[in-house]
């Protein structure tokens, strides 16, 4: 279904009316974009930008309607398998923003529904876990919850991706406070990290989110483009060789698994101050976002931890997670 919403005129090289009639005429009236291009006197390659324009400032909103029995059979498949309590999934989008903007929405539509007065949400980083924090159009004031910080601070992160501005954003967008951990996200070594994690301030935070109500978690892959390469985490070396001895990705940023769900055998493990994957196991909806249509090996294994409650995440990867479960499960 195509929706044609009028916002406040802005300014441009076409005005908003204008960009308005040509969406209307191209999704309404089934008007070619050559005979746009004629009409309005511009090429068909403005005619193009200008519709995509159209898209992108909300003029015009495109959905697919799944059907809802879909949907259900899949989720009931989902519980069945892997003991989830509930699966959000959303059609495929070929840009990945868009792809990853409609999956924070559904996991905002939840968090709508679930947030009580006083509820504590644990909060991880990373891209899937910060757009939740920015596909909100209206704010939900007055749920009074808490966002505390599960995992410390990356400078190399940058503040879009950081837990400590997620949680901020998230305050601001459904009423109530953050919680910051004062501390970094990676460390070089194993000791260091269990010296921190002795310190008073890190320690009462961590607490804090450990007794959380609802946790966001990212999964992570090993591709080139996750955040921990990108971020310069651990060198190409390192990526490489977990790879090469099963490692298939990360939940909440670390703790790193194989595609069993098992702790993978690397030596990344151990170097992250925040939350480990049994800390989840107390929190009573653990909330796993992952858009990428890379990830699916990722999440079937971070699904095999049994950590997991509600996974939000897209139709195809859905189904390949299926299919590799099958092809990979493990006869007792």
């Amino acid at each position: 279904m195509q929706k044609i919403v009028a916002p406040p005129a802005r300014r441009g090289e076409v005005d908003t009316e204008t960009l308005i009639e040509i969406a209307t005429l191209y999704y309404y009236e089934d008007v070619t974009q050559e005979v746009l291009s004629q009409r309005f006197n511009m090429s068909r390659v403005k005619v193009s930008r200008l519709l995509r324009r159209a898209r992108e400032e909300g003029l015009v909103e495109i959905r697919v309607h799944q059907p809802s029995s879909v949907g259900a059979e899949l989720e009931r498949e989902f519980i069945d398998r892997f003991g989830i309590s509930r699966l959000l999934v959303s059609v495929d989008h070929r840009d990945p923003d868009a792809q990853r903007n409609a999956v924070a929405r559904m996991v905002a539509g939840h968090l709508e529904k679930a947030l009580t007065p006083g509820a504590v949400v644990a909060v991880g980083m990373g891209r899937n876990v910060a757009a939740v924090a920015d596909v909100m159009a209206t704010p939900a004031r007055g749920r009074g919850a808490t966002f505390v910080c599960a995992i410390g601070g990356s400078l190399r992160a940058g503040e879009y991706m950081n837990a400590d501005h997620i949680c901020r954003r998230l305050a601001a967008r459904f009423g109530g406070e953050s919680e910051t951990l004062y501390a970094p996200a990676l460390v070089t070594n194993a000791s260091l990290r269990a010296e921190l994690l002795r310190n008073d301030t890190v320690k009462l935070t961590l607490d804090r989110a450990r007794r959380a109500d609802i946790a966001l978690v990212g999964i992570g892959d090993l591709s080139e483009d996750s955040n921990m390469v990108r971020m310069g985490w651990f060198t190409p070396a390192e990526i490489a060789e977990a790879r090469l001895g099963g490692t298939i990705g990360d939940v909440f940023g670390y703790d790193f698994i194989d595609i069993h769900g098992r702790p993978a055998d690397t030596g990344m493990q151990g170097r992250v101050i925040g939350l480990k994957r049994e800390d989840l196991d107390r929190i009573p909806d653990v909330i796993a976002i992952a858009a990428e249509n890379t990830k699916a090996p990722a999440i079937l294994g971070a699904l095999r931890t049994g950590a997991i409650n509600t996974l939000a995440t897209s139709f195809s990867n859905v189904h390949t997670i299926l299919q590799l479960d099958d092809a990979t499960r493990r006869v007792a």
